[in-house]
């Protein structure tokens, strides 16, 4: 069912916008501007463990992966019974973020729906092009999918969490990361069929630039629109537009058969808001997409402190709930894993 939004949280949400309007927009024209980000948004998560630790889960960061692919993960576990697991890909634009900047919708995964939360901690741009970034999320997704986390083996009749079902979240760059990371396990069936669905908050699914993003102006609120397209061909300066749209690069030209449920979520101010409608569009083709505009939302705005955003999330978590109660799955796992071996090949990282 689509969520719902009163009248009191459109106008919470038109007034937030009209103060967002006064803030800087995110762009590349400034060289500068990726870097600073990412140095603040690391020097805000300083801290982030011993906070997760206190509100009683679980946290460690592993390297893994497969075929020569190798990445870091962020792992967020309950102390109670697992359900699932969610695979999550952080948004940025491909230059910016990082696993822990999604803790706070992890955390309530974990607490709220009983799920454990892999992060896929992908290098950004420049220091990694996006084919390569589709490398690591798709080398993490069949690591999770094939191996799981082995040290759930003593609670389960075959290898742990490797008999739960999965669920890909994905939120703009990382969504259109999810995308594409879901059509390369095509070539794994057996593997993609573990995926009990997928929430993609406004991703980026034509790399050539939808309609709303050609017609972007500037009085788009977070992203610069005007620059999007230039943005866009920067992280591709080897292609042409048609190079730009052959999939899995564009996930919206890439073959769906067998994609699972989605929930695509995305605001009607967004310049992106034409790359969701598509490709909701097309999935629901070969399976049940539910679609949801916030009304005059911008790019992001599931991080604001506002009703909408709490009641976009929540809605998200409930949807994620029914779509891991309707697989077949083995008995929920205990998340306790202090007596466990640790996985071969899996080495954890230093806290962060």
């Amino acid at each position: 069912m689509p969520m719902r939004l009163d009248d009191q949280t459109l106008n919470e949400a038109k007034r937030f916008n009209a103060r967002l309007a006064r803030a800087p927009r995110f762009g590349t024209r400034y060289r500068l501007m990726p870097p600073l980000v990412q140095g603040l948004l690391r020097l805000s998560q300083v801290g982030a463990d011993r906070k997760l630790r206190r509100a009683g889960l679980q946290v460690e960061t592993r390297m893994v992966g497969l075929e020569g692919v190798q990445v870091p993960v962020r792992i967020i576990r309950p102390r109670g019974p697992v359900a699932g697991i969610v695979l999550d890909i952080h948004g940025g634009g491909w230059v910016i973020g990082n696993a822990p900047m999604n803790d706070a919708f992890n955390a309530a995964f974990a607490s709220r729906c009983g799920l454990a939360v892999v992060s896929v901690d992908y290098r950004l741009a420049p220091r990694a092009s996006v084919h390569e970034q589709m490398e690591e999320c798709l080398a993490a997704a069949r690591w999770l999918l094939q191996d799981g986390l082995p040290e759930y083996a003593d609670h389960a009749d075959h290898a742990g969490h490797a008999g739960l079902p999965v669920v890909v979240v994905g939120e703009s760059a990382g969504a259109h990361l999810a995308a594409a990371t879901l059509q390369g396990l095509r070539a794994w069936p057996a593997l993609l069929a573990r995926i009990a669905g997928t929430v993609l908050y406004y991703g980026v699914y034509d790399m050539a630039g939808t309609d709303s993003v050609r017609s972007a102006g500037p009085e788009t609120l977070v992203l610069d629109g005007p620059r999007m397209l230039a943005r866009l061909r920067g992280l591709t300066p080897d292609l042409d537009d048609a190079g730009r749209r052959q999939p899995p690069l564009s996930p919206l030209f890439g073959e769906l058969a067998g994609m699972p449920p989605a929930l695509m979520i995305v605001g009607g101010g967004d310049p992106l808001l034409d790359d969701t409608l598509r490709m909701a569009q097309r999935w629901q083709q070969v399976a049940d997409v539910e679609l949801n505009v916030a009304p005059e939302a911008p790019h992001g705005f599931i991080h604001f402190p506002t009703a909408m955003a709490r009641v976009t999330l929540a809605h998200a978590q409930a949807w994620v709930r029914q779509r891991i109660a309707a697989m077949p799955q083995q008995e929920a796992f205990s998340a306790s894993a202090s007596h466990a071996p640790r996985a071969a090949g899996a080495s954890p990282g230093a806290p962060r």
